[in-house]
């Protein structure tokens, strides 16, 4: 199996910073797309911002300027660095993964348990 772990959230004032983090595990051949998700209260789960294996980072227009992916692909990690952060960015987030198991395996699609992001004063 593969677990992706996240770590980061938390409460934060608005123009605030957080980190998250994750980190897969397992049996793992390759990872393509890494990346972060969010869902607010009664919206659907939308992209943040997704860092490829040809190494190329995409963001939503949302929070371009604002937030920075980074990965470290030997260890199969991926952060987001969150600044500026507005009272419309509270949602849960969640890690995403498209992982290769095995050479001969397809791409499976792998989510974090989510973590708690909330701007507030």
């Amino acid at each position: 199996q593969v677990q992706l772990v996240e770590s980061g959230g938390g409460l934060v004032q608005p123009g605030g910073s957080l980190r998250l983090s994750c980190a897969a595990s397992g049996t793992i051949f390759r990872i393509n797309d890494m990346g972060w998700y969010r869902q607010a209260p009664g919206k659907e789960r939308e992209l943040v911002a997704t860092a490829t294996s040809a190494d190329t980072t995409n963001y939503a227009d949302s929070v371009k300027g604002r937030f920075t992916i980074s990965r470290e692909y030997a260890k199969n990690t991926v952060w987001l660095q969150m600044n500026s952060l507005k009272a419309e960015d509270t949602a849960i987030y969640y890690c995403n993964a498209e992982v290769v198991r095995y050479s001969w395996s397809r791409i499976t699609n792998y989510w974090g348990q989510g973590t708690q992001v909330t701007v507030s004063s």
